[in-house]
């Protein structure tokens, strides 16, 4: 049977719209809703049902022929609550009183969500769909306000009230009556009351009317719709369009429409400083024939088509003069037809809207920086920022060794790795496409350790801040994992939770909640199309990736997943140290939802790592005088370059070696050469700490390595002797094989190891009374070794399958 309505519904999506949740109580006594008379009837859409109906509708459950959507203006809530009357404990005296509250169209209320405060909508329509197989309950359309701080954190700043909010310009949910808190009121401000200038970021004192006061959290202002997706905002009334809005006629009532907003297209115009003489001759220009498959306004018989109107970068707005206009009605124009066959009007690519809102002037730089910057395929990089380092010289004294010992260290590395343009342009083109289309991806980047991953990927998270913070891109929110700075790999949901919440960790701290409680949270935000507190982008860099792998990898398989959903708007870049991660160690299921952008770093070359050593050593002269002796020869540092390029590619290597060799010519003030690298390579090797090590047990050698695992996941030396037996049989079963019949050992084992290392001072444990009280796994056992020189020959001896493990 043919029918009008279709039964398949279409897939909504809730894009910039809170997560709307229910009360705890709602009143102290039970409630009653009675709407109003019925203002309009029509069939039921698929919109108007709830989330459960439309699964219902799905699985064949509900018929859309059986149902009737009716419309009402108002509904009443009837409701007992419970006074408490007199002052002391003796008499006071408790009192039951039925209330009632009628809530109309246009009524701004407030509206339970899964964040702390409640957020601010405006009901749009009221109506309840009546059948057999649907429960006759009341359901409300809420237009969404967005306040300030559900905006993204990384955006452009500007100054707001204290209570201020933003009119979004579509962003609306379906919600229970009971979802509802209470009434609020939502104010302009007057001309005199809005500051002449300011300045960004800052909170200004709330706006209070006279009939409204601020204390009691229910009143708002709004002086601007926003698009929080693209960081817009717009000049807007709020009692006009309210007006207009309420005035919709029956047969639009339950669409909602009315109450968008359609920002107003940018109007091109001629200079009013030409004369109407200057407009002819530029008007009756060379014609131009056009194909009929070009694109655009075609020139038809007797047209002319001006091509020497171009379009103006004038903030000053222009209009578009008629051909009329122009010449004047009565004016007799010749006119040469084009040889062409005449053709049906076409119709415009643009559709012609009434604009409710106008963009604010500050925007049309914007808007402008935008297009100029879509014009060109690939950006380049932005200006190198490694001579910042030189900041943290001005403290040191005017020894080119000393200083040259500081840019040499690992910890000191500058803020964008030189040779890494291409991977740059590919990771930030990858980024930036998926936060400016409002959809979600990954982006999976890998490479050997020392290659300069988490640098780029950090480069690009500074050019899309500035970017955001300078309206040349979307805003966004950030959150940055690293699964070695976290005491368990579930603890990311937490950290994500936080983003996405709005949750301000740096001034609030963190939140106080469960794996399992933030991980219900982020599955109930995606799962209903949430795209961040307010509609935008949310990027998140996982790196150490490989420290986040579980049995059941549930964790990377949630974080790859998110971003599939309708809606999400989550991008996820995932940093690991292996080229071949998914294909060896990751589930089809996880796999599949990866993606195809990966983006391989390739280790550096000798010229490569020349080109960083040499950039290093030049920042370091900077403000010394031009005589200053050189530190190392251009020939020693190639031979150190080829010799670290030959092994791993790692840069940490080369610049470690330098580090040592500048260290060991600084008491003689002699410049470092190629047998001065060779000696500091040999020492190196042939160290006493690495004849040690390679002279350990298995299991010893394993401890060392658990032990440095957790002294990067907790951030102190001191280790638990509990945390330490645990990742041992963790990187147990890690770098042991199937072929491998090690067993696991016990814990009296464990300790016999343990007692081992101790014995040779390579690890200092807890001894005396007080230790004999606590419980065994208690003790606090120190590693007695140079951690760099433990990673290094625990590499060297266990080969890639350590290395890549281990992220040496």
């Amino acid at each position: 049977m043919t029918v009008d309505t279709p039964i398949t519904p279409r897939r909504r999506s809730k894009r910039g719209q809170p997560i709307v949740s229910a009360p705890v109580a709602v009143s102290s006594g039970p409630s009653d809703v009675t709407p109003s008379d019925v203002v309009y009837t029509r069939s039921t859409h698929p919109d108007d049902l709830l989330d459960a109906e439309v699964e219902s509708l799905r699985d064949g459950e509900l018929e859309l022929d059986d149902l009737e959507t009716r419309f009402y203006r108002s509904y009443t809530l009837s409701q007992k609550i419970t006074k408490v009357r007199g002052k002391s404990n003796r008499r006071k005296t408790q009192e039951a009183i039925d209330e009632e509250d009628t809530y109309r169209v246009g009524d701004t209320v407030r509206v339970y969500v899964s964040t702390r405060q409640p957020s601010v909508g405006v009901i749009v329509a009221i109506w309840s769909v009546v059948g057999e197989d649907v429960q006759p309950v009341l359901r409300l359309k809420v237009h969404w306000f967005t306040r300030p701080l559900e905006l993204p954190g990384i955006r452009a700043k500007r100054s707001y009230y204290e209570n201020e909010v933003y009119y979004s310009l579509s962003s609306t949910a379906t919600v229970p009556v009971s979802s509802i808190k209470d009434r609020c009121s939502v104010h302009s401000i007057p001309e005199g009351s809005v500051p002449s200038t300011s300045s960004l970021g800052d909170k200004m004192e709330a706006f209070e009317v006279e009939d409204a006061p601020f204390e009691d959290g229910r009143t708002f202002c709004c002086r601007s719709a926003i698009s929080s997706q693209h960081g817009l905002y717009y000049e807007f009334t709020w009692e006009e369009h309210r007006a207009e809005a309420l005035a919709t006629p029956e047969e639009e009532y339950g669409s909602g429409t009315s109450w968008d907003l359609v920002p107003k297209e940018p109007v091109k115009s001629k200079k009013k400083d030409e004369s109407d003489t200057m407009r002819k001759k530029r008007r009756l220009g060379p014609i131009r024939e056009v194909d009929e498959e070009e694109e655009g306004s075609a020139v038809g018989d007797g047209e002319y088509r001006d091509e020497s109107v171009q379009s103006s970068d004038s903030d000053e707005p222009e209009v578009v003069a008629s051909e009329e206009e122009a010449f004047g009605e009565e004016e007799d124009i010749p006119r040469t037809p084009s040889g062409k066959r005449k053709r049906a009007p076409s119709t415009p690519r643009r559709k012609r809207t009434s604009a409710l809102a106008a963009p604010t002037p500050h925007s049309k730089a914007a808007l402008r920086a935008r297009a100029n910057r879509k014009r060109i395929a690939v950006r380049p990089l932005p200006p190198d920022r490694s001579t910042d380092i030189s900041l943290h010289l001005e403290s040191l004294p005017q020894d080119p060794w000393l200083r040259a010992m500081h840019v040499l260290h690992v910890a000191s590395r500058p803020e964008a790795l030189p040779c890494r343009d291409e991977e740059y342009r590919k990771v930030l083109r990858s980024v930036e496409e998926l936060v400016d289309e409002g959809s979600g991806g990954c982006v999976y980047i890998s490479g050997v350790p020392g290659t300069g991953k988490t640098a780029t990927v950090h480069a690009v998270v500074r050019e899309l801040k500035r970017m955001a913070e300078h309206n040349e891109g979307n805003p966004f929110t950030y959150v940055e994992i690293n699964g070695l700075r976290i005491p368990d790999p579930s603890a990311a949901y937490g950290l994500l939770w936080e983003a996405v919440s709005g949750h301000d960790a740096a001034k609030e701290g963190h939140l106080k909640v469960s794996s399992k409680e933030a991980l219900k949270q982020l599955s109930k935000h995606f799962s209903t199309g949430g795209a961040g507190p307010s509609g935008h982008a949310c990027v998140v860099l996982m790196d150490e990736l490989d420290q986040l792998m579980t049995s059941k990898q549930d964790v990377v398989y949630n974080f790859f997943n998110w971003p599939t959903l309708i809606g999400s708007r989550l991008v996820v870049l995932a940093v690991a140290n292996t080229m071949d991660l998914p294909e060896r160690v990751m589930t089809g299921r996880v796999r599949s939802r990866l993606g195809m952008t990966r983006i391989n770093f390739q280790p550096y070359t000798t010229p490569q790592l020349e080109q960083i050593v040499k950039a290093r050593l030049a920042s370091s002269r900077e403000g010394l005088p031009s005589d200053c002796p050189n530190v190392m020869t251009p020939d020693g540092i190639k031979f150190a370059s080829m010799k670290v390029s030959s092994i791993s590619g790692d840069a940490r290597r080369v610049l470690d070696i330098c580090r040592r060799t500048v260290e060991l010519v600084q008491p003689r003030s002699k410049t470092a050469g190629t047998e001065d690298v060779k000696q500091v390579i040999k020492d190196m090797q042939n160290s006493p700490t690495a004849a040690y090590i390679r002279d350990l047990s298995f299991h010893e050698r394993l401890m060392l390595a658990a032990m440095l695992r957790c002294i990067r996941k907790e951030g102190v030396e001191e280790i638990r002797w509990g945390d330490l037996q645990h990742q041992h049989q963790v990187y147990l079963n890690l770098l042991c094989g199937t072929a491998d019949s090690l067993r696991k050992p016990s814990p009296g084992e464990l300790a016999l190891v343990l007692g081992s290392l101790a014995a040779s001072r390579a690890i200092l444990y807890e001894e005396g009374a007080i230790v004999a009280k606590k419980g065994p796994d208690e003790r606090r056992v120190v590693l007695n070794l140079e951690h760099a020189e433990v990673e290094r020959v625990l590499g060297e001896v266990g080969g890639i399958k350590w290395k890549n493990t281990l992220n040496i």
